[in-house]
């Protein structure tokens, strides 16, 4: 049986939709914190299981019977994200499954600046010494994330942020298609891959410079130091520890660590990987811009 865990998620979601076109749904389990939020999917003849990384008791039925097990990152800022990755990793080796998928990031590594980054590194490692099959999906940094911006943007004409660098945005699609892929044939990928990203990397200027098109506004970026920028956030009622992760991620694109750019998604798709305006227009289509 195929598990996959996040399965009501962003990302997971979408995985759980491309796998059930390539496998029947009574081979496919999904590990989720709300059973009721699966009910889609149980409809569909997908076993929903509870399964909370941070509960470790609950993934020993969640997992059971796991031939396969995809593994999307926990989604916790601060403490907690290695252990609660660490903890899914140990239930599907008790499981006795034969091979482990877990969804990492292109800029994965002990000396980011990214906090996150430092955690997927740490927990490849862990995969890795595991003896068991793995596939560790260096994913390109979420498109989506870009929607923090979009609001402001639209109704002050600027993005207003520390400095930045060049981040090869990717789109959830491409990136729960090309999982799909791996989790549905052991040949595809195998061990860490190379970074899964869009074909260009951009900066907010361009993403301003993107968004004033699609939009019909006049966006522009502007840049502010960092202090600045954190007091503002705070005062705008972002909690500091949250004003803090992001800076982390601006220092890190800065720095280049996002600014990767590899065929891998392309060929593992057979296509193109879908442009950052795909992302963008799909976010203002959802309400933003009206």
């Amino acid at each position: 049986m195929i598990i996959i865990t996040g399965a009501t998620g962003n990302l997971g979601g979408r995985i759980v939709n491309r796998i059930l076109e390539r496998v029947p749904a009574a081979t496919v389990g999904v590990s989720v914190r709300d059973v009721g939020k699966a009910a889609a999917l149980a409809a569909k003849g997908v076993r929903v299981r509870l399964g909370d990384f941070t509960r470790p008791e609950t993934l020993e039925s969640s997992f059971e019977g796991a031939d396969r097990v995809l593994i999307v990152s926990a989604a916790i800022r601060g403490g907690g994200a290695f252990e609660a990755n660490t903890s899914a990793i140990d239930a599907a080796v008790a499981a006795g499954a034969s091979r482990i998928l877990y969804t990492s990031h292109q800029a994965a590594a002990a000396d980011s600046l990214f906090p996150p980054q430092q955690v997927h590194a740490a927990t490849e490692e862990y995969l890795a010494r595991q003896g068991v099959p793995f596939v560790a999906l260096r994913n390109g940094f979420y498109a989506n994330a870009l929607g923090v911006h979009l609001e402001a943007a639209l109704s002050t004409g600027q993005i207003v942020v520390p400095e930045d660098g060049p981040v090869s945005w990717t789109s959830h699609e491409d990136l729960a298609e090309v999982a799909a892929i791996a989790l549905a044939d052991a040949g595809a990928i195998s061990g860490i891959s190379s970074p899964l990203t869009a074909s260009v990397s951009l900066d907010l200027a361009d993403i301003a410079d993107i968004l004033s098109r699609l939009s019909g506004r006049a966006i522009t970026r502007l840049t502010v130091d960092d202090d600045e920028w954190k007091t503002a956030a705070i005062a705008r009622g972002l909690p500091p520890m949250v004003a803090d992760f992001s800076l982390g991620m601006f220092r890190a694109s800065r720095r280049g660590e996002f600014d990767v750019v590899s065929p891998a998604l392309e060929t593992a798709l057979g296509r193109p990987p879908l442009p950052v305006e795909h992302t963008l227009a799909h976010l203002l289509g959802g309400g933003i811009l009206n």
